[in-house]
């Protein structure tokens, strides 16, 4: 169940609006209140508009898992056996 919840999150459209702090071919950088958020960006990203600092934007992303590496594997399963003795 919570795999099923964790996917329907991950394609959910998120945006985040603020003055543009930097432009890269693969990023750009915005100012929201205190935070500067870096977003990645490709060849595909579509762009209305003329991008340059200064310039306030309203960026639409979605975040999903790339990889997942589990690093305490077994432990609990060792823990649990250990109890029982």
């Amino acid at each position: 169940m919570f795999f099923v919840v964790s996917v329907a999150v991950a394609g959910e459209v998120c945006q985040v609006t603020g003055p543009v702090l930097e432009v890269k071919d693969i990023s750009i950088t915005v100012q929201k209140g205190d935070e500067k958020w870096q977003i990645a960006r490709d060849k595909n990203t579509k762009v209305t508009g003329d991008v340059k600092v200064g310039s306030k934007v309203t960026i639409k992303y979605q975040m999903k898992a790339t990889t997942i590496e589990v690093k305490d594997a077994g432990k609990k399963e060792e823990k649990k056996e250990q109890k029982k003795k």
